[in-house]
């Protein structure tokens, strides 16, 4: 079970509001991500990511399905004892004391874009992401678009943002301040933006457009 003072209770979700400003475009942190993926290079081609633009469905990874299950077992104790205990207490011990909420929505405008998504958990000055990985790198999350979240939660008090990630073999935390330059993220939106005019009678789930 879990100690006291984690949270036992449902997951709880924010309420979504849109702004009536002139928003051009809605973007999610995972969607900038594989674009910054596209944008090195390697085995990410155009129709791949068009594919993840147009929300084509695709089988979920044994590793997606193990890293939402460890996730619920570390915020809510469900089927725990598939997971080391002693990660299992690792994690727990890096949240924030108390949890405030959980997978929390957050919005951002920045100019014509209405950045959006779901933070893990929240204390009172801190977001938490829970991410699991088979090969752990230094710096991964230091240009992750879901630092963005910080600016989407400032109004809540929230200063800082802490990846805490597991290979399931030890547990590992990047943390990223208020401060934190973002100049390459809003780069890459800019770049998303070009991208997308380039190949719109090629998208078909228009959601992405305003």
């Amino acid at each position: 079970m879990l100690d006291v003072g984690y949270w036992t209770g449902p997951y709880l979700t924010s309420s979504v509001f849109y702004p009536t400003s002139m928003i051009k475009y809605r973007f999610y942190p995972t969607l900038l991500n594989a674009f910054s993926r596209y944008l090195r290079g390697g085995n990410f081609s155009d129709q791949d990511l068009l594919a993840m633009i147009n929300r084509v469905p695709a089988p979920t990874t044994e590793a997606q399905a193990r890293g939402v299950s460890f996730e619920e077992a570390v915020i809510k104790g469900t089927d725990e004892e598939q997971f080391s205990p002693d990660i299992l207490a690792k994690v727990r011990k890096l949240l924030p004391r108390p949890i405030v909420d959980v997978q929390v929505y957050c919005q951002w405008e920045i100019d014509d874009v209405l950045f959006y998504g779901y933070v893990d958990l929240i204390g009172k000055f801190k977001a938490v992401d829970l991410k699991t990985t088979s090969s752990y790198q230094k710096d991964r999350f230091l240009n992750n678009h879901q630092n963005l979240y910080l600016h989407a939660l400032k109004r809540k008090g929230i200063k800082l943002m802490e990846y805490v990630i597991t290979d399931f073999e030890d547990v590992y935390v990047e943390s990223y301040p208020l401060t934190h330059p973002i100049d390459k993220q809003l780069e890459e939106i800019r770049l998303f933006k070009a991208f997308l005019n380039e190949h719109r009678e090629q998208i078909t789930d228009k959601k992405i457009f305003a």
